[in-house]
């Protein structure tokens, strides 16, 4: 029996003496039920003949309501099948933000991952039959513990081209994403006598659990504005620093140009050491990004990166480029972690560079998260005028500052209860700072409507709890 064809009950409450009318209604029921859970991803909808015949109404009004949920993403429509809920947000948490337990979040804020869904399924697997079908037996084997060698001329070519990175493929190492890279070079940066690393305040924390385990101790600099605190830098007795110049994690600043200088002073001072977690750069939606850090100065900056905000965290792939007198020892870590990055992705993946697939697929996405943003500002400055969206118009989440008055705890406690996924600035701080909460709002993950429906949510939220304080 055709797929089509399969009758399937679904209970919609329509009211035919309301003066909305029945296709906003069924629109309205089928939003609720999504959003609620009642309908989860993947879910077959009736046909929309058959649910024109369970609800006594025309085809044509069910027609409409499919067509436009489906524009604003909640469903899957093809031809000559039956509509599908789509996954516009599945679970994905870190210890860092609002958990919620077994339950799916009624509206998924969550930041840390792009928009998986829009992976390209059918490019991916032609690299990879490409690819597997041109590797020799030799490509089969262990190899070079940095890499294939195509893979690091691709992304040699293609970090020099969009990021403006000195990037020779020798010095590229290829990593299982961008944790194992930052641990290959801090576990190098112990094994040549240094001994204190500084990270942004705040910053992510694994990264930071990784410089504290391979023997490093670790430094909180703080950073506002205008990026990294280098006065705060110069006062500080440490061999190297980690920062995010070109979208700084999770404020959203760019290190301004007289630091740039200033960092790159201090490296050259101090002989010291910059990695440089590039970790979403490629996404900046007012301007072109700047480049590299590692592009002024590639003898004192390691540059990493990965394709877990470009593709899809399950790839796994990351990448260094590394100075010289670094490499072999990074090298060397790099072989005792694991022999080398699966090589069969990897030959896939200089497939997918070479023919200029990730330029494609970032284009892509560059206009569907810049509409994304755009949904998120737009909503809050209608909903909670008195917040402050931080930062600049780039990455795949937002820094919302609140009022000095308004409390974080009893935002985080009162959004679990809703079931609102999202995150603070404070849970990234390496110490506690003051000033008024700054919420952090990830937008990649879910279509515009529900941005807004969500944005309303969480302002009604934050309006409840100042009037109840």
């Amino acid at each position: 029996m055709n797929e089509t064809s399969q009758p399937t009950d679904l209970f919609l409450p329509l009211t035919r003496q309301s003066r909305r009318p029945l296709c906003a209604q069924v629109e309205d029921q089928l939003r609720r039920a999504i959003r609620s859970g009642v309908l989860v991803p993947g879910t077959r909808l009736p046909s929309t003949r058959d649910l024109a015949t369970q609800l006594g109404i025309s085809r044509g009004v069910v027609v409409n309501a499919y067509a436009q949920l489906g524009a604003e993403g909640y469903l899957l429509l093809r031809p000559r099948s039956r509509a599908r809920i789509s996954d516009f947000g599945g679970p994905r948490s870190t210890p860092a933000e609002v958990t919620l337990g077994d339950q799916r979040p009624r509206f998924d804020f969550r930041l840390g991952a792009p928009d998986v869904s829009r992976f390209p399924r059918t490019v991916w697997v032609r690299c990879l039959r490409t690819a597997l079908l041109a590797m020799s037996n030799a490509d089969l084997g262990y190899g070079d513990e940095r890499g294939v060698e195509r893979l690091r001329a691709a992304l040699a070519e293609y970090l020099g081209r969009v990021r403006g990175v000195v990037a020779d493929p020798e010095r590229v190492v290829v990593t299982s994403g961008y944790l194992q890279a930052h641990s290959l070079v801090c576990r190098a940066l112990a094994s040549t006598g240094r001994k204190r690393i500084a990270f942004e305040d705040p910053s992510d924390a694994e990264p930071r659990v990784s410089a504290a385990r391979a023997g490093l101790e670790v430094v909180p600099i703080g950073v506002d504005e205008a990026g990294l605190r280098i006065d705060e830098l110069e006062r500080a007795v440490v061999d190297a620093v980690v920062v995010t110049p070109a979208h700084q994690f999770p404020t959203g600043a760019v290190l301004a140009p007289a630091r740039r200088a200033a960092l790159l002073e201090w490296l050259r001072r101090r002989d010291a050491v910059a990695i440089e977690d590039d970790y979403d750069a490629e996404y900046r939606y007012d301007r072109s990004p700047v480049g590299a850090l590692q592009g002024l100065d590639p003898d004192r900056v390691v540059y990493a990166g990965s394709a877990s905000k470009t593709l899809a965290p399950a790839l796994r792939i990351g990448w260094l480029v590394v100075p010289r007198r670094l490499l072999g020892s990074v090298a060397n870590e790099k072989l005792l972690a694991d022999r080398g990055t699966a090589r069969i992705e990897q030959h896939a993946f200089a497939e997918f560079l070479d023919r200029g697939e990730l330029d494609r697929h970032l284009r892509r996405m560059r206009t569907r998260y810049r509409r994304r943003r755009d949904a998120l500002v737009c909503a809050l400055a209608d909903e909670l005028p008195d917040a402050t969206v931080e930062g600049i118009a780039a990455g795949l989440h937002a820094a919302v500052r609140l009022t000095d008055d308004d409390d974080e705890t009893a935002i985080l406690e009162e959004a679990r209860r809703r079931r609102i996924a999202l995150g603070t600035i404070q849970q990234f701080a390496i110490e506690p700072a003051g000033g008024p909460p700054t919420i952090l709002l990830g937008y990649a993950q879910t279509p515009e409507a529900t941005i807004r429906a969500g944005v309303a949510e969480f302002a009604d939220m934050v309006r409840a709890l100042r009037r109840r304080s």
